[in-house]
């Protein structure tokens, strides 16, 4: 067991480290592109997801003098220079919490340091600025920044606590991904085994609790039970912060078509994912057949130089396929047949993963993918929708329900009682 675990874990840095792909370009209509950053300097890019505060806190250790947006980091996928070339005009920075925290008790914590990590960056940064609200990120738009929103990316960081949920809004916090990659005491997760069958009753109260604040319900990372209760118990619109079509891509990450058709009555916003693991067409079957490699190596050799040898061969002869800007494309078109319109958005998840799609190699390029969706025939009132207009429709109607519910009900005690009943 012990040689099989060393194996993998040589196996694993090696694919870490593989030779990179033979380069490929993509370059749009230089008058396409024109239109597309005009239609950009009108309604700037919101996009729901972007994990560089994780970035820093690892590659820089928190410290922003050391790994300074001021200057380039090409070993990120995002800068200050970078933003403004790709017309980010508001951004929803995750404070992504490791599922390894769970055990260890230290959700809570592990959140607390990247949000501190966001508000860091707009202090120091006078391009970013903290937004709350639909209007904040309008007015700070138009003083020529970068809207700074704060996303939670893990339900399990609340540690069963809505006083925590009611914490993170007054920090800013303006969504709360239900769950990450494993399932949690009260919601499952697409990549993990159910234990609920989709939303707890307490789960059910986090999102009710959630309406009332004027959080979105943020549904990127659940099982598709999850995201059926969640539609079904929201009374504001829900997001997809980072995440595209199944019908696709096959991975569990993904939307299913009969979770889209659901969204146009809830009102809420599937924001397509640009990491090639979602939008590649050829990549799940990529990923069987590295991971089939990998334990046929395991069982057949005990050197490590000559699993070392054969891995190399298998990934020169196998790159991971990145995609490119028309495959994202082609979410955004699957995600407008089934849900219409006005409930697509963008999350690209920049610097939450390596290989980008050609075409969107970084956050200067976004206007490469609103260029080739006037290619494709879109108008420039459909381009405006998915750049922004539509998280901001959501998002307001978000603050009128919770206004509401604030005027109709106290914050909910179901945690205190949750508490009690286990003791």
């Amino acid at each position: 067991m012990l040689l099989r675990l060393v194996l993998a874990s040589v196996l694993l840095a090696l694919l870490a480290a593989r030779p990179a792909a033979a380069q490929e370009s993509w370059s749009p209509d230089p008058k396409l592109l024109a239109r597309a950053k005009a239609l950009l300097a009108q309604v700037p890019v919101i996009d729901g997801h972007n994990d560089l505060p994780s970035a820093i806190l690892g590659q820089g250790a928190g410290d922003l003098t050391r790994l300074d947006l001021a200057r380039p980091q090409p070993q990120l996928h995002t800068d200050l220079a970078r933003l403004k070339q790709g017309q980010v005009g508001a951004q929803f920075w995750a404070a992504y919490v490791t599922v390894d925290s769970i055990p260890a008790k230290a959700a809570l914590r592990h959140a607390l340091r990247e949000i501190d990590m966001v508000q860091r960056m707009t202090q120091r940064y006078a391009e970013l600025e903290l937004a709350r609200t639909a209007a904040d990120i309008e007015r700070i738009q138009k003083a020529g920044k970068t809207a700074s929103l704060i996303g939670v990316e893990g339900g399990h960081a609340l540690e069963g606590s809505l006083s925590a949920l009611r914490e993170f809004h007054e920090l800013g916090v303006r969504y709360l991904t239900l769950t990450h990659s494993r399932t949690h005491e009260w919601a499952d997760a697409s990549t993990d085994y159910p234990q609920h069958n989709g939303l707890s009753e307490f789960g059910e109260e986090v999102v009710r609790e959630m309406n009332r604040l004027g959080i979105f319900v943020d549904l990127s990372h659940v099982s598709a039970e999850t995201m059926k209760d969640a539609l079904r118990v929201s009374a504001a619109p829900v997001i997809f912060s980072h995440s595209s079509a199944r019908a696709l891509v096959d991975h569990p990450r993904n939307v299913p078509d009969d979770v889209l058709r659901l969204v146009p009555r809830n009102g809420g916003v599937v924001m397509v994912n640009f990491c090639p693991c979602f939008i590649a067409p050829n990549a799940v079957r990529w990923v069987e057949q590295r991971d089939s490699v990998r334990e046929q190596l395991q069982r057949e050799l005990d050197s490590r130089a000559e699993i070392a040898r054969r891995t190399r061969e298998w990934l020169r002869a196998h790159p991971r396929p990145r995609g490119s800007v028309a495959d994202v494309a082609d979410h955004i078109d699957h995600i407008r047949r089934v849900a219409g319109i006005d409930h697509v958005g963008l999350g690209s998840d920049f610097d939450g993963f390596d290989d980008t799609p050609v075409g969107l190699e970084d956050v200067s390029m976004f206007p490469n993918l609103i260029a080739e969706l006037l290619r494709r025939g879109y108008s420039d009132e459909d381009v405006k929708k998915i750049a922004g207009l539509n998280l901001l429709r959501a998002m307001r109607q978000m603050e009128q329900v919770a206004a509401r519910l604030r005027a109709e009900r106290p914050a909910s005690l179901a945690d205190t009682a949750a508490a009690l009943s286990r003791n």
